[in-house]
């Protein structure tokens, strides 16, 4: 199968990661949990992770990078962990449910309320846009790094210097982290919630919060966490404040040989996906009866629809007939697609790998042809 589905899960895994995957399933012993040397061992190769993901996005230090099982349970801890009865929050059209469930929530228990910015003319939001939203009571605004519609960059430090000195800047880094460069303390990003199956190698089941000292998330689980365990209540240090029980140690070492990937290719990448997306969008416009919805991107998302056949059937034919993985439906961002105009039927949305090449555009473009 020619496999178009990289913003979902990234199907291609570095010959390094899938080794230390290997390696960490060989190991038993529970990392930081014992005093023995194997759990010793593996407890500073966790903090070598945290370390080098601290390091890779500009973070605040390796005590306040705190893994998780996803970026949805990183941005759920992010929001829940720090808002209060009466906050407000800033939010765009292009956000993935992982943040608009979440605010919903708690706007529904009657906690937050929260405003959405919408797109301009370009398909992006703008900051002025963002600015024109903030209250008194304002006290974080939560965007994407990067849209799993269309695979447009919101400016980040434009919007960061749009909003009041103090309200926090959460930003979703799905798609955007492993893709793009993003520098929290240079662009004055407080939280940065990262995907590791998706731009950066690593497996499902790999994810992490990373957040500034402005930003003290109150802990959703509770539990042992190997230190102070003579205490009833949680430690009051990060990150075991935040990691209640056993870390997913082999999650952990494809997240770390993940990111030095990522580290060394960053530039590279970003060129390859930038070149694949101009020409598949290149090809697209010479097609009367496809429209797309994405411009030249370093995620690798094409987002496209036919104007006779609904997103989810061309997905299914593509499957079904030519053996191509891609995505049809809403992408789990409803409002980007109201935004859009391409709400309730949806988009069919490509995305390409580093590794991939024109011989993945050529195939795709020679069955949308056929259809």
């Amino acid at each position: 199968m020619i496999y178009l589905d990289n913003a979902a899960t990234g199907g291609f895994k570095p010959i390094s990661v899938q080794n230390a995957l290997a390696a960490a399933v060989k190991t038993c012993a529970n990392p930081g949990r014992s005093g023995h040397s194997l759990s010793v061992a593996l407890a500073e190769h966790v903090y070598d992770c945290r370390k080098l993901l601290s390091e890779l996005f500009d973070g605040y230090g390796f005590e306040r990078v705190v893994f998780t099982k996803s970026c949805t349970e990183a941005l759920n801890l992010a929001l829940f962990g720090t808002l209060n009865v009466g906050d407000h929050v800033i939010t765009t059209c292009l956000e993935h449910n992982s943040v608009l469930r979440p605010l919903e929530e708690l706007k529904t228990r009657g906690i937050v309320d929260y405003s959405v910015a919408p797109l301009d003319e370009n398909g992006n939001v703008s900051p002025e846009a963002i600015a024109a939203l903030v209250r008194e009571n304002t006290t974080v605004c939560a965007v994407t790094a990067a849209s799993n519609v269309t695979g447009v960059c919101p400016d980040l430090a434009a919007v960061r210097k749009a909003l009041p000195e103090r309200v926090l800047l959460f930003a979703d880094g799905a798609q955007g982290a492993g893709h793009v460069r993003i520098k929290m303390r240079e662009t004055g990003i407080d939280a940065l919630a990262i995907a590791g199956h998706k731009g950066m190698n690593a497996i499902q089941g790999a994810g992490a919060l990373i957040f500034s000292d402005r930003v003290n998330p109150r802990p959703l689980l509770f539990g042992g966490t190997g230190s102070e365990s003579h205490l009833l209540s949680m430690p009051e240090f990060y990150p075991d404040r935040l990691e209640s029980g056993t870390l997913s140690y082999p999650a952990v070492c494809t997240l770390f040989e993940g990111a030095l990937c990522v580290k060394a290719r960053l530039e590279t990448s970003a060129q390859t996906l930038l070149k694949l997306t101009a020409n598949l969008l290149s090809a697209l416009s010479a097609m009367p009866k496809y429209r797309a919805y994405s411009k030249p991107n370093p995620c690798g998302i094409v987002s496209f629809a036919h104007c006779g056949l609904p997103s989810e059937e061309v997905a299914e034919t593509l499957s079904e007939r030519f053996h191509i993985a891609v995505r049809g439906g809403l992408h789990c961002a409803p409002l980007a697609h109201k935004a859009l105009g391409t709400f309730p039927s949806g988009l069919v949305r490509a995305s390409f790998a580093p590794c991939q090449s024109m011989r993945e555009v050529n195939a795709l473009v020679g069955a949308l042809k056929q259809l």
